[in-house]
């Protein structure tokens, strides 16, 4: 699987995450793996692993994108975007394999395919901020 094949299925679980309960997860992660086309068991472990990594962080990552953010506090942003935003930031500051403008453009793709109209333009703006107090 390519790593943009990955990171789309590791959005997709952070994106499913908010509508169930917490002690459900792992059945939902379960469910939702089983309908890819035979994964290895090697892309398997990166999605979950990295999946669980992204929400550890959640706490923190939400933080960074509620300072960089101007009206748009993570509470507010739909749940498209904020996931987006969630795994692109854990990229940008805890995976040193994944290069800064790699997890931003990646975002944006991803943003710009799942999300509203002006879904790749928030998500780059905010971003961009980010990356600017990144380095």
């Amino acid at each position: 699987m390519r790593r943009s094949e990955i990171r789309e299925h590791i959005f997709k679980l952070l994106f499913l995450e908010g509508f169930h309960p917490v002690d459900e997860r792992e059945e939902q992660v379960h469910l939702y793996l089983e309908t890819l086309d035979q994964p290895e068991q090697k892309d398997l472990e990166y999605i979950t692993g990295k999946f669980e990594q992204v929400l550890a962080r959640r706490e923190e990552i939400d933080t960074l994108l509620n300072e960089a953010s101007e009206g748009w506090k993570t509470r507010r942003m739909n749940r498209v975007d904020l996931s987006v935003l969630r795994l692109a930031v854990y990229e940008m500051n805890y995976d040193p394999d994944v290069p800064l403008s790699v997890a931003i453009n990646e975002a944006v793709e991803l943003a710009k395919r799942f999300g509203g109209e002006s879904s790749g333009s928030f998500v780059n703006g905010l971003l961009g901020r980010l990356a600017k107090n990144h380095e």
